[in-house]
Formats: C-alpha cells, structure tokens, sequence
C-alpha cells in the first residue's frame, strides 16, 4: 500500500490567518484597486489559455490577488436593522410589523451598539468577522448531511459517440478533475473574474484531499494536502489507485484511466448486489452526526485495525468517483439519484444507489449509460467553486476530443507538466496505479450499524419528493431583449407560482457571492419586498397587461438593486447571524463562568443545538475553536441574565429564519440541472439554471406539491410572454439573433427590388403566422396550480374571500356575482 497521511485539521490557526495562499506576512493595501493590479501583472494568454499559442503559462496567477483583495466589511448597524425591517415587512401583518419595530428600536437603544464594537474587535485580527461563526453553523449541524446540506449538479451527456458508457464517459470526467487539481496545485488555474475584478481563489485550495470528520463536539474539516490518490465506488465496494505523483503532474493518461476502472466494474461484479450491499460502509456517512462519530470510533478502535486504514484512505483521497450499474431515465429521477441516491428495496436487502456514496466529500457520480453528475461537501465550498470546477472539467472533456481530431485545437489549462505517456518510468517515484480493493473488517456491530443506517436513509429519501422543469420556450436572451435582470425575472416566477397556489407570500431565500471580499462566501437576498408582493396581486388581480408589466418591472428594479447591495456584503443576514453568534458566545463563557464559582469546577456550557439547516441562518452556534474568546472588549456581565437582545426574541427574526422558498441560481451551459433538499419541512428547495434560450428548475420537498409547483412556475412563464407580447408588439430583439430582419423592415420597398424578393411575404399576418399565434395563446390558458390565466381575476377573488384577515370588498363582491357560477366554483375550490 501506498503510504496516506493523516489529514490535517482545518482549525482556527488556518481559519484566522490575515494572509493569502502565498504565506507572506506582511500586510499588503487590500482593496479592490490593489486587487485588480496584482491580477493585471499577468497577460491575458495568462488569463485565458485556450487563446495561449505558446503552450505554457506562468505559475502563481491563481492567488496573485490574494493578498491584496479587501476584506469583508461589517456593514453599518442601523443600516442593518432598516433593512433588515423592510425585508420583513411584507411577511407580517401591521401589529406584527410594529412588535418588530419596536423590537429593533430597542436593540439599537440597548445591546445593539456594544454587540457591533464587540465584532469589529473580535474580526479584527480574523479573514472575516463572519467564517468562524460560519463554518460552525455547518459543523455542528447534527443531522444527515444527505439532503441536508449537500448540493449536486447534474451534467450535460457528453456529445462524443464514445463516452456514451460508463467506464469512457468516468476516465474522461477524471482525467479533466485531475487536470483540474494540478492546475490548482500548481497555481496555474486563472482566477475567477468579475467584470475584470478578480475574485477570492481560497475555496478552491480546500476543494481536493478535504472531509467532513464527525467528532462528539461537532465535526472537523481534514485536509491532506499532498494527496495523489482517489477512490472509487462500485456497487458499495471501495477501491483506490494514485493518480498523481508527489509533484502533483499526471501519472495517467486517459486509456489507462479506463483500464484501472473497467477492473473495479468487473471486480465488484463478481459479488453478488445482495453481498455486497450488506457491506456497503459508504451508508455510514448519512447517518447522524453524532451517531456516525461514535461508530467511527467502534469500528476503528483498535490501533492499526484495517478499519482505521480504510478510513485513513477514503477521507484522504482527491476526491470519490462513484460508478453506479443504473441507468435513471427522467430528469427527475437523474436529479434524485445525483442528491441522495435511489432507494430500491429487494428480498429485504437494500440494492439502490444510495448504499454507493460518501458524502463527507466531493464525489463524481457516472451511471452505467455515462450521465454524470457531482455532489460535494457544502462546509467549506460555495456552489459558485464547485460550478467553476464542474465547468472546467465539462469544457476540458470537449476540448480534449476536439484535439485529437485537430492537434492545433485549444487547451482549457496550459502547463509545463510533462505528459504522462512519455515520462521516464524512474520519474513517477513511489506510486501505485494498479486498483486495489479496501478490505473492511465487518465486526458484528459494524454489520448492525450498517442495517440501522440504511433503514433510515431509505425514510429518508421516502420523505422527499422531487420534480424538474425543462423550460425551452425561452431563457436569458429574451428576458434581457425585453428589458429584465434574467435572475429578477425568474425569481418573480416562485412568488407567484406560490402565491397563486396558498394565497399568501412565505420567507424567501437566495444566495449572492460575496468573493470579491478575502474567504468572502455570500449573503442572502431576501427577495419577498413590498414591490415583488404588489407585482404579484397585481397580476393575480384582474388588471389590463400593462398594469401587470409595470409592476413585474418594478420588482424585478428592486431585486436587482438588492442583489448588488449584498453582492457588496450590504445585506442584513449575515450582520446580524454573526451578531447573534457572538452574543451566543458570551452567554455561554457567563454561563460556564458562573458554573465554575458555583462547582469550583471548571464548567462549561453544551453548545446550542439546531436541527435545521444553516441556510436558514437560525442556529445559535457558538465557536469551538479557542480563539480569544475571554479577551476584555468581548466579555461582559451585561450577559450574565442570559436575556436574549430584543431582535432576536422578537417574533420576525423566527418568522424571517424559516426559509419556505429557498432557491439558488447557479450554472451555465455544462449543467442540465442544479439542487438541493428542502430546508424547511414546509418548504421547497428550488435550485436553477438560467441559459441563453431555456430555464432548468430542479424542486424538492418533503411532499407539498412539488409536481404542481412546477407546472405552476411553467403556466407563470409561458402567460408572462402572453402579456409581454401583447404590451410591446414583438418584445425587443433577441440578442441571439441576427439584425438583418430589422434592417430589410427599414429598406424602402419599390422599384430597384431584385427580382428573387419578389413573392407573398410570410409572417404573423398570414394564416400560418396567426395559427403560431393561436398556438401560443392556448399554452397560455393552461392550468397554474389548477387555475388557468384566463380566470386569474376571479382567482383572486377567491383568495379574499377565504383570507381571514381580508374584508370582502362589496364593489369586488359585485363583479364576482356578475361573472356567475365560474367564480363561485373558484372560490370553492381554494
């Protein structure tokens, strides 16, 4: 065996350094000025090696930034509070608004003021006043991380004829991964840029040789950071090779890949699906946090056990390719199989996906006809890293092909590595590339851990349901010829695809990068605003289109200008979590300290518990990480009555946490679906991908709907062109498309005319133009959570009518009357 590290703690010496990648102490002018200068040091053949003729590129653009990017800045308090106000008002009702203002009001008199020096001195020496508070808000996050915290994307097929199979289409995928590490490593992957600024490159570093390690006081995330070696999984069984040397190049080329993974398909062939699920200890890392340490200490008790290496060996690895022998046919099915596996129970024995996953890290997933996707470990990394890496190795895969057709095609990644197939045999140092099988050591409480383990992850999976829409009618290029933000346009979708459906708006969550800022992660937008919720009343209501088209623009100005606010850490979530955190922390140091002079012992406080997911920013986390948390400005006897500060005992801070619509746009055109689990049980986890001509939606629940919700979310799309079309006579130009229909519509017609022009002229005037014309109307009649467009005012009257705290308006009472029995049937039914 080849020898595998210990993997190193990532801890609060890491997490704290003030420096960047390149370890230099001193201080340098952070800020985004500075920041664009370090990157501008390199060319643009840097920047961009597919344009590079020379084959090589210069080692340390990746973190050339690093040092001088700004740090995340702790926004203003009363700033925080006033919008923090607005993004709750359309939520709650006038008496509830105003506890809530009375609440702030109170906050800003009292603890608010200490709280916010408290942070500046406590960040003043950390990367960011908001990590450590949130890394611990996902490691001590006790439940299952499946459908919990791990996000997946599933992957386009790939175009080329042959890895249309599961052991091409994986080698391929892992050569590109692999690429992907080096370049990483290496320090020649071009950083990530935002309209020339470039952006914070840390992500990336803990993306390989990273797990999520379950300790009694929370997890722990480890990193090896000289690993060469990856994992696979087939039908359960583990197996391991290196694919790296110890300078991080390539040891393998892409048939060799194939060659090493074809003998695990065929070697974990030869044990019967019934066997080998039996012993599928891969099911062990959905269980319960706690429950998942205490069995990792059962299982590796002994020192030198098999176990322990086994263990040593996976956590280690670059990264899991799991190879699976289905074939999932729908979108929704695929989605499912890529985010917590499938669940297929038979003669008792668990043989579905599920058991051939390790989700303490990044994996791989290929099914047996080459669908492919990846679902990663969601502590350290956004999906904005994982999105760039899934990218990179889709492009490299195309490109790779397309350069063995043409030896001058384009590289993703120039390096001066060498290539693996002409290397010196004397050059590869101690390395192992023949697969090997780990061995586990099935001791009888392993075995019953095992059963325990899947009974529950198949509740689990049971509990959830999931459904995708494939919208291909239009997508980014026509809401941005019609004038919309793209992300404005579609979150106005989930408003009222939800309104139409209960009748009311619910807490509603989106992510915005914050990586223009040092370990800058993200913050949320609060997308629910008193324009959003007037846009959608209104277009519920029976008003004339242009009223309707009026009110979506002015909600979609507001969410724009809101994403640009948090985008600029201007948010409120993230201010006020990191607040509530802090105060968390001395509650507890009051605590432990009046234990210690009540005991004489040296007491402490357990740390705060939550069962819900970090996304929903409610968990009162303290950090465990012995930073200086007895320092003078950050104690206080104010805390010792543990009162809890005024905003978040108020009624709106519970009422804004519990996410019931959270959504996150990220993709491009390498994805075919984005998701996630719900993080709410009376929520939906919505996650999208937005292209040039079409919407992909993935949406979860634990059973609320979700099939009708989405169908609702199409009927919204497919009526909102209805109305754009009939308020602006064509909508804009496509920028998808060509000028040159516009300019023969400004060419004078007459003589002169080229003989060739002459004919009838065919467009929306004649009768084929008028039957697409009619066909695109009735798709507009179809049914938005079992109410067509068509009645949507007299829909609207059936929600005033069943709202408790709505008076029937007599004039609106009269027009229902007048419509007759349909409306009466309406407000029936809801």
């Amino acid at each position: 065996m080849t020898t595998v590290r210990t993997l190193q703690s990532i801890d609060s010496t890491l997490l704290n350094r003030t420096r960047g990648k390149s370890g230099s102490s001193k201080m340098a002018d952070r800020s985004e000025a500075s920041a664009k200068e370090a990157a501008n040091e390199y060319s643009k053949d840097d920047h961009n090696p597919v344009t590079n003729n020379s084959g090589k590129t210069k080692s340390g653009i990746t973190f050339a930034a690093q040092d001088n990017l700004p740090k995340l800045p702790i926004p203003d308090l009363e700033a925080t509070c006033k919008r923090y106000l607005e993004s709750l008002y359309p939520l709650q009702t006038h008496r509830e608004h105003q506890d809530s203002e009375n609440a702030v009001e109170e906050f800003l008199r009292t603890d608010g003021p200490g709280l916010q020096d408290k942070l500046k001195y406590y960040s003043a020496d950390k990367t960011s006043y908001i990590e450590q508070f949130w890394y611990d808000s996902y490691l001590n996050f006790d439940n299952p991380v499946v459908l919990n915290l791990n996000p997946f994307f599933l992957l386009e097929d790939d175009p080329t004829p042959a890895r249309d199979n599961q052991v091409t289409r994986a080698a391929s995928l892992v050569m590109s991964a692999l690429s992907f590490v080096r370049a990483v490593r290496k320090e020649e992957l071009p950083p990530d840029m935002l309209r020339d600024q470039p952006l914070c490159m840390y992500q990336y570093s803990r993306l390989f040789g990273t797990a999520r390690i379950p300790t009694e006081n929370g997890c722990q995330i480890g990193q090896d950071p000289s690993s060469k070696h990856i994992v696979v999984l087939c039908k359960g069984q583990f197996y391991w090779f290196d694919a790296l040397d110890d300078n991080s190049d390539l040891i393998m080329t892409e048939k060799d890949l194939a060659v090493n993974l074809r003998v695990c398909v065929e070697d974990a062939e030869n044990t019967p699906i019934y066997e080998a699920a039996k012993g599928a200890v891969g099911v062990l890392s959905t269980e319960n946090r706690k429950v998942w340490s205490g069995l990792r200490d059962v299982i590796s008790k002994d020192e030198g056990s098999n176990n322990s290496d086994c263990l040593n060996i996976v956590d280690s690895a670059l990264f899991i390719l799991c190879l699976d022998y289905t074939e999932p046919k729908t979108s929704s099915d695929l989605c499912m199989n890529m985010l917590c596996g499938t669940s297929v129970v038979e003669k008792g024995v668990q043989v579905g996906t599920c058991t051939n996953r390790w989700y303490d890290k990044l994996q791989i997933i290929v099914c047996k006809n080459g669908s492919a996707g990846i679902n990663f470990e969601h502590t350290g990394v956004d999906g904005h890293t994982v999105l760039r890496f899934a990218s990179d190795v889709y492009t490299d895969t195309i490109l790779r092909f397309a350069k063995s057709i043409n030896g001058q095609a384009p590289s993703l990644w120039t390096s001066t590595s060498p290539d693996p197939s002409k290397r010196d045999p004397d050059s590869f140092g101690d390395v192992s590339t023949t697969p090997h099988k780990l061995e586990w050591d099935m001791i009888p409480e392993m075995a019953t851990a095992l059963r325990f383990a899947e009974t529950r992850l198949a509740d689990l999976i049971q509990q959830n349901e999931f459904a995708t829409l494939e919208f291909m009618s239009y997508g980014k290029n026509f809401m941005t010829s019609n004038g919309f933000s793209p992300d404005a346009f579609v979150q106005m979708a989930y408003q009222a695809a939800y309104y139409g459906m209960y009748g009311r708006l619910e807490s509603q969550y989106e992510p915005a990068m914050t990586k223009i800022y040092f370990h800058g992660r993200t913050e949320a937008i609060r997308q629910v605003t008193r324009e959003s919720t007037e846009f959608v009343r209104t277009f519920w209501a029976d008003k004339e289109p242009q009223a309707k088209i009026d009110a979506l623009r002015k909600a979609c100005e507001k969410h724009t200008k809101i994403t640009k606010e948090c985008s600029k850490a201007e948010g409120h979530d993230r201010h006020l979590y990191a607040l509530c955190c802090l105060w968390q922390r001395e509650a507890e140091n009051s605590l432990r300290d009046r234990d210690s002079a009540s005991t004489g012992t040296n007491g402490r406080a357990s740390p705060a518990s939550t069962s819900k997911s970090p996304s929903q920013r409610n968990s009162l986390l303290s950090d465990d990480s012995g930073a200086s948390a007895n320092a003078s400005p950050l104690r206080s006897n104010h805390y010792h009555n543990n009162s809890l500060p005024s905003i978040f005992a108020d009624a709106g801070w519970d009422k804004i946490q519990n996410t019931i619509l959270s959504t996150s746009n990220c993709g491009n055109p390498s994805l075919r679906h984005f998701g996630f689990g719900p993080t709410s049980g009376d929520g939906f986890g919505i996650g999208y991908i937005i292209k040039d001509g079409s919407i992909s939606i993935c949406a979860s629940s634990k059973h609320r709907q979700t099939k009708r919700f989405v169908d609702a979310i199409e009927a919204y799309f497919i009526e909102i062109r209805k109305l754009l079309r009939q308020t602006q006579q064509g909508g804009g130009h496509d920028k998808g498309a060509s000028r040159a229909r516009e300019a023969e519509s400004k060419r004078p017609r007459g003589a002169g005319q080229r003989v060739k022009s002459r004919g009838r002229i065919v467009d929306s005037t004649t009768a084929a133009g008028k039957q697409l014309e009619n066909e695109s109307t009735e798709e507009s009649d179809d049914d938005m959570g079992g109410y067509g467009f068509f009645d949507a005012g007299m829909l609207m009257q059936a929600i005033k009518a069943n709202s408790a705290e709505n008076k029937e308006d007599p004039a609106e009472k009269m027009r229902a009357e007048r419509r007759g029995s349909v409306g009466t049937k309406l407000r029936l039914e809801y």
